[in-house]
C-alpha cells in the first residue's frame, strides 16, 4: 500500500483527504503544517506528498524548496487555493512535480496521483529496479541475474529503503524508528547486523553496494 504525506492546515480538508484516499486504497500520513511534515518525513516511509501552500510555521514553498535543497525526490502535488500563474511558477520553479487549485476535483486528483507514481518509478507493483537486480516489495524478493532471493521482511525493507534514494545518508536511529518502529526496544546495533547480513548475500552482485558512513550511518550507492 502505497503512503501518502498529506501536509494541510485545515482539519476538515485532511479529513476529507484522508476518506478518499482510504477509499482508494492508499494509506494517508497527517500533517498540520511543513514542519510537521518533515518531521514525519524522518520516521515514515512515504511514496508521494500532497501539499497546500498557505499554512502556518513553514509554508508549502518552504517545505518543497527545503526538501529539494536536500535531495529528496518525493513526488509532491500542490493542492491550493493560490490560482494565479505567478504562484503556479512559484510552485515549479521550487520543486513541485504537479499542481492543483481548490476546489479539486476528486477522480482527477487521483488520476494525478497515479500519474505522478508512475512517474518517480514507484509504480503499483512496488518493484524497483537497479542494473540487473530487481526488488518486489509485494513478495519481498531480489532477483539478481535471473537469481531469485526471498528476504526477511526486516532485511528487504532495509535494503528498499536505502536503494530508494541512492546517496542519501540514514542514521541508525532513522532507520530503526522507519522500519523497527519508534516503540521497538530494539538496540540499533541490530541494523549493523541486518546490514551485514545485506551484504553477505548480495557480495556478488555489482549494481549497488551499501556503504558506511563513519560516525554517522549508511547509505546506498547505485554502480553507474
Amino acid at each position: 500500500m502505497f503512503r501518502i504525506l498529506v501536509v494541510e492546515d485545515d482539519a476538515n480538508t485532511r479529513k476529507l483527504m484522508k476518506a478518499v484516499l482510504e477509499e482508494n486504497g492508499y494509506e494517508p500520513i497527517l500533517a498540520k503544517d511543513g514542519v510537521e511534515g518533515l518531521e514525519l518525513l524522518d520516521v515514515k516511509h512515504i511514496d508521494l506528498i500532497i501539499l497546500d501552500i498557505m499554512m502556518p510555521n513553514m509554508d508549502g514553498y518552504e517545505f518543497t524548496e527545503t526538501l529539494r535543497t536536500a535531495g529528496w525526490n518525493y513526488p509532491i502535488l500542490m493542492v491550493t487555493a493560490k490560482e494565479t500563474a505567478a504562484d503556479k511558477k512559484k510552485g515549479f520553479i521550487v520543486g513541485t512535480d504537479d499542481y492543483m487549485v481548490k476546489p479539486v476535483d476528486e477522480e482527477e486528483m487521483l488520476l494525478r496521483i497515479q500519474a505522478l507514481l508512475r512517474r518517480s518509478q514507484i509504480v503499483n507493483e512496488h518493484k524497483q529496479v537497479v542494473g540487473n537486480a530487481v526488488l518486489n516489495y509485494d513478495s519481498l524478493t531480489v532477483t539478481v541475474n535471473g537469481v531469485e532471493h526471498e528476504l526477511p521482511n526486516k532485511e528487504f525493507m532495509l535494503l528498499y529503503k536505502l536503494l530508494s534514494y541512492p546517496g542519501k545518508i540514514f542514521t541508525r536511529r532513522q532507520l530503526m524508528d522507519e522500519i523497527w518502529s519508534m516503540d521497538s526496544d530494539t538496540d540499533e546495533r541490530t541494523v549493523d547486523v541486518h546490514i551485514n547480513r545485506l551484504r553477505d548475500r548480495f557480495r556478488e552482485c555489482k549494481d549497488f553496494e551499501i556503504v558506511t558512513v563513519r560516525g554517522l550511518g549508511y547509505k546506498a550507492v547505485k554502480s553507474i
